[in-house]
């Protein structure tokens, strides 16, 4: 699965559009590499994203094409 289709489904980032400019501006990485909007993502990645001021790290735990609201957190769990 792409990674801003990742992003936009798992609802760490509400829009894919925003998703995708987040991956260009340089600030999402997959295993600290940086990613593209078309980067592929599997399960057991990890994914940092660079938000401002702050950051967060998640490990995939399950790729999902149509995820409702109640599932999207099972998709990820949150590094630290």
């Amino acid at each position: 699965m792409r990674v801003d289709k990742f992003l936009k489904n798992s609802r760490l980032i509400k829009r894919r559009t925003v998703a995708k400019e987040a991956c260009d501006q340089g600030r999402v990485s997959i295993n600290n590499k940086q990613a593209k909007a078309g980067s592929e993502v599997e399960i057991g990645d990890i994914i940092h994203i660079e938000f401002g001021n702050s950051s967060i790290s998640v490990k995939v735990l399950k790729l999902s094409e149509g995820t409702r609201k109640e599932d999207a957190q099972g998709m990820y769990e949150v590094v630290i």
